[in-house]
């Protein structure tokens, strides 16, 4: 694995993990890939921070419940 993707999996990685110590949740498989996917998804539209991810990911996805698929967005609250 290259450097640049290696570096890039540890920015996802990390971003998850301050999305858990902010809900202070218990690690789920489901939760984490979907919260994964939606990194992901951040970083495609350009996000290279890991204050902007975790920052995007926790106001987001608001708590363990957020993270499963028919629950609502953010997006479809306002």
């Amino acid at each position: 694995m290259s450097k640049c993707i290696e570096k890039d999996y540890l920015l996802i990685s990390k971003a998850v993990r301050e999305w858990y110590r902010h809900y202070e949740v218990a690690w789920d498989d489901k939760a984490s890939s979907f919260l994964c996917d939606a990194a992901i998804d951040l970083y495609d539209d350009g996000c290279r921070s890991l204050e902007e991810m975790a920052t995007v990911l926790i106001g987001t996805y608001i708590g363990l419940a957020a993270t499963r698929v028919n629950a609502p967005t953010s997006s479809s609250v306002h």
